[in-house]
Order: C-alpha cells, then sequence, then structure tokens
C-alpha cells in the first residue's frame, strides 16, 4: 500500500502563552499543500511466538537526512498499532521524501499520520479517526492535523484543531534554503512578550478574503529565526520581488512560501527563484 503525505504551510502563527512544564501555546492556520512524500507498507507472513517489534517491524528511508529504525517518527506510529495487538504480521515500512527534513514544513509528522492511517486500512483494523488522532496526538503537536489533512486551526500545542472549511484558491511557491532548522532550538530562543488569541471572527474574514495578506500572514517565530539566518530573509524578500501578494515563513522554517492569486505568475516567479544557489523551489496549492 501506498499513500501520500502532504506538506503543510502555516499562514499564521502567533505564540499566545506557555504552559508550566515549557511547552509554548500557540494559535496557527494549518494548510496542507500538494507537495508529498509517499510512504510504502507492505505486510508478510506471520512471525511465530516472537514479541520483538525489532523483528516485526522494519522502517527505511530514502533520505539520508533522516533516521532509520526507532529513532524514525513512522516507526514510533507503527509501533503504537503493533503494541495495541491488532497487527501479528511483519510490518515494512518505506518511505521515498520529497519534503525538505527541518523546513517547518510538517514532513516528519504527514509520514507518522500517513503511517496510522495506511495500517489502519491494510490491516483492517477498524480504528475511528478520532482513535487515530488519539494516537497521533502521542507522536507530535502537529500529527493529528495529517488525520485528516484538511486546513485547520490549531491551538493549544497543536492539538486543539478547528476545522476551516475552505481557503481561497491560490497557489504557493515553497523556498527551501538548503538548511534545516531545529524547532527545539526556535522556541528555546523565543524571548517576546506573548500575543493574545485572535478572535474567531477577524479570522475567519481574514482566510475568506486575504487582501490584505500582510494582516493575515504573521509567525511570531520569525524574528528568531531570521535574525540567525539572513538567507531566509533575503529569500522573503525575493518572493515578494518576483510578484507573490505576501511571503512569510512557515513553522520553525526554514522554508519561507509566497502566495499567488495568479497561477502564471508563481510560474515565472518559480523559473526565476529556482536557480539561486542552493534553494529548493516548489509550486504547490492549497489543499482544500
Amino acid at each position: 500500500m501506498r499513500i501520500r503525505a502532504p506538506a503543510k504551510i502555516n499562514l499564521r502563527l502567533r505564540v499566545v502563552g506557555r504552559r508550566d512544564d515549557g511547552y509554548h501555546l500557540i494559535d496557527t492556520i494549518l494548510a496542507p499543500v500538494s507537495l508529498y512524500d509517499e510512504v510504502e507498507i507492505t505486510r508478510a507472513r506471520p512471525v511465530g511466538a516472537t514479541n520483538a517489534i525489532s523483528r516485526r517491524l522494519i522502517v527505511t528511508c530514502d533520505s539520508p537526512d533522516v533516521p532509520e529504525g526507532a529513532k524514525n517518527i513512522a516507526y514510533q506510529a507503527a509501533q503504537l498499532m503493533i503494541r495495541s495487538g491488532a497487527i501479528k504480521e511483519t510490518v515494512t515500512i518505506h518511505i521515498r521524501k520529497r519534503i525538505p527534513v527541518g523546513a517547518g514544513l510538517g514532513g516528519g509528522s504527514s509520514d507518522a499520520a500517513a503511517t496510522l492511517i495506511g495500517l489502519n486500512r491494510l490491516f483492517d483494523v477498524g480504528y475511528s479517526p478520532r482513535k487515530l488522532k488519539t494516537l497521533a496526538s502521542l507522536l507530535g503537536a502537529d500529527v493529528p492535523f495529517f488525520i485528516h489533512g484538511r486546513p485547520a486551526r490549531a491551538r493549544g500545542i497543536g492539538e486543539r484543531l478547528s476545522p476551516i472549511p475552505q481557503l481561497p484558491q491560490l497557489s504557493a511557491l515553497i523556498l527551501y534554503p538548503g538548511f534545516p532548522v531545529a524547532t527545539a532550538w526556535v522556541y528555546r530562543q523565543l524571548r517576546i512578550k506573548l500575543t493574545k488569541p485572535d478572535a474567531n471572527t477577524s479570522i475567519t474574514t481574514l482566510i475568506k478574503k486575504p487582501i490584505d495578506f500582510g494582516k493575515l500572514l504573521v509567525n511570531d517565530l520569525e524574528m528568531v529565526t531570521l535574525a540567525r539566518y539572513p538567507r531566509i530573509v533575503h529569500l522573503k524578500a525575493k518572493l515578494l520581488a518576483e510578484g507573490a501578494e505576501g511571503a512569510l515563513m512557515s513553522g520553525s522554517g526554514s522554508a519561507v512560501f509566497g502566495l499567488f492569486t495568479s497561477r502564471n505568475r508563481a510560474k515565472q516567479a518559480l523559473g526565476k527563484l529556482r536557480k539561486e544557489e542552493g534553494v529548493q523551489a516548489f509550486l504547490v496549492r492549497l489543499l482544500s
């Protein structure tokens, strides 16, 4: 079984609080986009009486930047399913990466969600979407979002999801500068006055009629990442210079994206910006 695992971009990310355990509380708009990893899951014969998960589960990836085995989040997702007793056979998972690693695009979280969904289907486990989201929440804050893979507003540490019925039909040009940024490092460096959560009415208005992209596209984490990595500042400026109506860093970076109402203009920008040294460029659609 092969499952496509989409990337995401954050159209808005505000840091609104901090829990006693150190986790930051956020208010963010997540949009899946048409840039995909592929997760291939195969089954083999039952392995007999052994309970050793290491003998029943093999996870590999075609990217040297992604750990294989138990350090891979897709392995951890499969491990949850196997430990539940729903799967008796040997499981082999291979991930074909297209989403850059450490880019703020949610590739690892999406791979984990795709693994849960794929195992549920392939082995006819019968878990409901709610059950899958519960398992996903044990893996990371972004993973539950990818179970449904639809636009959503995420609050808390990212686990409180409110679906967004429809996004404007926009193209996004994503630029990856060629290096990763560690999310944990960004949050450790964050020193800001916490913002108030945005009102539901104002968020709804901005999403439905994003004429003023400057009001919608806000990311509180930019003040840390952009100060450390001027290359990202340069690419964001390039997107605006090539006609993007607005540009923003996704998540904690390092990827930035520009939004275009004109697909042709986005294609022209792609032709120019893919020539930037060390840059990977992806022209995608926002998925609703």
